[in-house]
């Protein structure tokens, strides 16, 4: 029983992992598909980069609200505001050197960073929503 409810409680993480994958394997397909393979090498980073170092700010950030909940549900969305403030600004670190970057296909590295910032947003928003969803169930 103990077992069971360890893997409802991290349930937000699979999710992540899977919609991140999917995601992950949609883009690529669709950069194959659109012949832009050989734009991505002239990239700053690599599509893997950019997903993985969003997987991991929304698992760290997913593996916080968890905690934050077990403590005191009601702080979950101050919680989630604040680490999504957290990791825009880590972002925009992260993003600095496209943003100055030289290159012609600056514009698409550009467009594909933020669509990628935007659908871990949109993940990240979608299980917080269920992690407070559930506070009746609790």
């Amino acid at each position: 029983m103990i077992y069971n409810s360890k893997i409802k409680e991290y349930q937000p993480i699979f999710e992540i992992l899977l919609t991140s994958l999917v995601a992950f394997l949609v883009h690529k397909l669709a950069f194959f598909f659109l012949d832009y393979s050989t734009i991505e090498n002239s990239f700053q980073y690599t599509l893997f980069q950019v997903y993985s170092f969003f997987l991991i700010c929304s698992i760290f950030i997913v593996l916080i609200l968890i905690q934050v909940k077990k403590r005191d549900i009601n702080n979950v969305g101050n919680g989630f505001l604040l680490l999504t403030l957290l990791k825009i600004g880590i972002a925009f670190i992260f993003a600095n050197p496209i943003v100055s970057s030289t290159s012609k296909f600056k514009e698409m590295e550009r467009m594909d960073f933020f669509i990628v910032f935007a659908v871990f947003l949109t993940i990240e928003t979608v299980v917080t929503i269920r992690i407070l969803n559930n506070k009746q169930q609790n």
